[in-house]
């Protein structure tokens, strides 16, 4: 993907964290990043395979998060309805 698709597609990230967290996952080898020579100048970036390892593991914990939502968030009210303190 280019830089101005990515920030697209994460509304309200700032410029400078997203060039941050771009650089910071290219040099910890999860993304690869392309440069063209051209005019305009073209950056391109792409999952490595370190990279397409993490998202397959990070698709199944949203599928587990997502089939488990409606449990979850019960126990969260239950919990929290009896943590808070009753008013007299």
């Amino acid at each position: 993907m280019r830089y101005t698709d990515l920030q697209r597609q994460i509304p309200g990230i700032s410029q400078r964290m997203l060039t941050h967290t771009l650089r910071q996952l290219t040099e910890d080898g999860l993304i690869s990043r392309t440069a063209y020579a051209e005019v305009p100048p073209r950056v391109e970036y792409a999952l490595g395979p370190l990279g397409d390892g993490l998202n397959e593991i990070v698709k199944q914990l949203i599928g587990w998060a997502a089939d488990h939502h409606d449990e979850i968030r019960s126990d969260r009210s239950r919990n929290g309805a009896a943590a808070s303190p009753s008013r007299s």
